[in-house]
């Protein structure tokens, strides 16, 4: 053996090696991930200088990790096309002949993707080994072996090696504290996280682990729905089959690919780290990629591999710039493209899928203004309409509509006018009125739709959005004349002075109408817009659900037959020398009996108020039935 080289490496600080554990790596199991990287790299690196003619083409690349318990050992292997021991001073010396923080500076710096860099990747092996040695034969004609061993102090020496084909052998002898990783099970799930999709074949004790093929690198002409689902299933399992898909393929300005899925979300899903992959050149970097992919995509589920997204020195986080933003605005577009040709082409489908879109969409066309124009005509909202060939689109029981699609309906007076409803129950009595006049209302009732509105107004300040439950407009109302009796005081006047004696709260506004419909309720909760707006937008400021508002209105029904029977209840009672007869005070009861009622129909008794609401309808039923009797 014939000793090349002794030195010390030339450094600021006293060694390089905690720099290297504790400011570039933030976990220790990424050293296997970088020297497998390496040796990939290797690799490909041969196959050009064959296909060149500087050297040997050799066999199938491959990687061979081996474990050594007794010598307390781990070795990866490859085959590609080795060092000389000029190259290995270039390569594993030169990296730590500047300063640490020197090193540090360069690397951060850098614009091409981290791998490839082999003496950064071979520099985290130090972080569990106490002493790496590095045999290597290049495969380049004439070349010799070289051996470099390094105790992870400034000193290592460089000498003649023992290798009889090209490449190189990377053993790493481990820190008692780092014996994990002589474990198989562990090394399996190392190989299966970072490098289950490298292209060459990755064996552990003679065993290949890695799938090697990315389907995302594929073009979509050879893979077909099954391979999409496979994977899938494969990254994700046991959290059911996606609803679509998107896959991406670009090289110009930036080389991107990658396939993601939109899931069966059962709640809500992840919209601060998501749970999107990204790959560099097929080795696993992050599943934290909000600084890549814009917020609103987060939840969505896939791959992003690129070598053209700027990574930090460990590759665990990203660095943002103008070339991040693009991409991500190029991944927004593809995804709107996707949903815009499923809408398309599969209406049905893009209907059945659609509650499980609408907070993408929504979301989305709220926080970028492109991806709004981009999706404004596939925006749906369940409709009370009877799907109608291509719009409204029949799902089930239900049927959707587009903003458009329910304008061109509109006619005459209030053609600028959009109906919606948030709450089918809650507003129930309400939307059976517009309902019974044939109005088509649009149901806004995901959890998104009360920020949704709001912006939809803003982008369309040409319309006037209403609610179901704010005012009433006359065709709802039937047009008689009423008549006053003979001290000129009509029925609704009558009922007006009962209520407001029955309530005595100054805050509710009480209205008389006589409502078109046999099935119009007897009373109702109304809130006009701008006052149930500052009630929804004061709850969203403290964080809660929005409640009934102290100011509202109700709204009584003078057709209904309950209040026609209160109000001849009312008008029999007669005051006699203790007060108020029996009569009167039942129908003051009932009249407090049907504001609750309503009030319990928008859910505006709160918890503590439903007990006595229910002990009181109990004590009004008993007195009816005396009365019946």
């Amino acid at each position: 053996m014939t000793v090349l080289e002794q030195g010390t490496i030339q450094i600021h600080t006293e060694n390089i090696f905690p720099i290297i554990k504790k400011a570039v790596y933030s976990g220790h199991e990424v050293f296997l991930r970088e020297l497998v990287s390496n040796g990939t790299d290797a690799i490909s690196k041969r196959r050009m200088a064959a296909m060149a003619g500087d050297c040997s083409e050799g066999p199938e690349g491959r990687i061979e990790i081996r474990i050594d318990r007794e010598k307390q050992t781990l070795t990866v292997s490859d085959n590609g096309i080795g060092m000389t021991a000029d190259e290995v001073k270039r390569y594993i010396n030169q990296v730590a002949f500047s300063s640490a923080e020197e090193f540090l500076e360069k690397y951060k710096q850098e614009d091409d993707a981290i791998i490839g860099h082999f003496g950064l990747g071979f520099y985290s092996s130090f972080m569990v080994a106490k002493q790496v040695e590095l045999v290597t034969l290049s495969a380049r004609p004439g070349a010799e072996a070289v051996r470099w061993s390094c105790d992870g102090s400034p000193s290592f020496s460089l000498e003649t090696g023992e290798r009889s084909e090209p490449g190189t052998d990377v053993v790493l002898h481990l820190q008692e504290e780092e014996l994990e990783y002589i474990e198989p099970a562990r090394i399996r799930q190392l190989i299966t996280t970072y490098c289950d999709f490298l292209p060459v074949e990755v064996l552990l004790d003679g065993q290949t682990v890695n799938k090697r093929e990315a389907p995302w690198r594929k073009s979509p002409r050879d893979l077909n729905d099954d391979d999409y689902i496979n994977l899938y299933r494969y990254l994700y399992p046991f959290q059911g089959d996606p609803l679509l898909w998107v896959h991406l393929n670009t090289d110009y300005p930036y080389n991107l690919q990658g396939i993601l899925y939109f899931p069966q979300l059962n709640g809500r899903g992840d919209w601060e780290k998501g749970e999107i992959r990204l790959y560099c050149n097929q080795v696993f970097v992050s599943d934290n990629i909000k600084e890549v992919v814009p917020r609103y995509l987060l939840p969505l589920r896939g791959v992003l591999d690129s070598p053209d997204i700027p990574l930090n020195v460990s590759r665990s986080a990203l660095q943002t710039d103008r070339r991040v933003r693009s991409i991500g605005g190029f991944v927004a577009k593809k995804v709107g493209d996707r949903l815009k040709e499923l809408k398309r082409d599969n209406p049905e489908r893009y209907a059945e899928i659609w509650e499980a879109l609408a907070p993408f969409v929504k979301i989305g066309a709220m926080e970028d203004e492109k991806f709004a124009d981009q999706v404004a005509e596939i925006v749906l909202f369940g409709t009370t309409a009877a799907a109608s060939g291509s719009d409204p689109i029949a799902h089930g029981d239900k049927a959707y509509t587009a903003l458009e699609g329910y304008r061109s309906r509109l006619s005459g007076a209030n053609d600028k006018r959009i109906l919606y409803c948030t709450d089918e129950a809650g507003q129930a009595g309400a939307l059976a009125l517009w309902k019974g006049q044939e109005a088509e209302v649009l149901l806004a009732d995901s959890f998104i739709d009360t920020q949704f509105i709001p912006w939809l107004e803003q982008r369309h300040q040409e319309l006037k959005f209403q609610r179901v439950d704010a005012e009433l407009d006359d065709s709802l109302k039937e047009s008689e004349a009423e008549l006053s009796d003979g001290e000129g005081t009509s029925n609704s006047e009558k009922l007006r002075q009962l209520f407001k004696t029955a309530l005595a709260n100054d805050k509710v506004t009480l209205q008389v109408q006589a409502l078109k419909g046999a099935d119009s309720p007897a009373a109702l909760i109304l809130l006009p817009e701008q006052m149930r707006r500052l009630n929804d937008m004061g709850a969203l400021m403290e964080q809660r659900l929005p409640g009934l508002p102290d100011h509202h209105v109700l709204l009584i029904n003078r057709r209904h037959p309950l209040v026609e029977g209160l109000l001849k209840l009312s008008a029999g009672a007669v005051l006699t020398g203790a007060g108020q007869s029996p009569s009167q005070q039942l129908a003051e009861e009932l009249s407090r009996h049907l504001y609750e009622t309503a009030r319990l129909a928008v859910g505006g008794l709160e918890p503590n108020e439903l007990a006595g609401f229910q002990q009181r309808s109990c004590t009004l039923m008993g007195k009816l039935m005396d009365k019946a009797l």
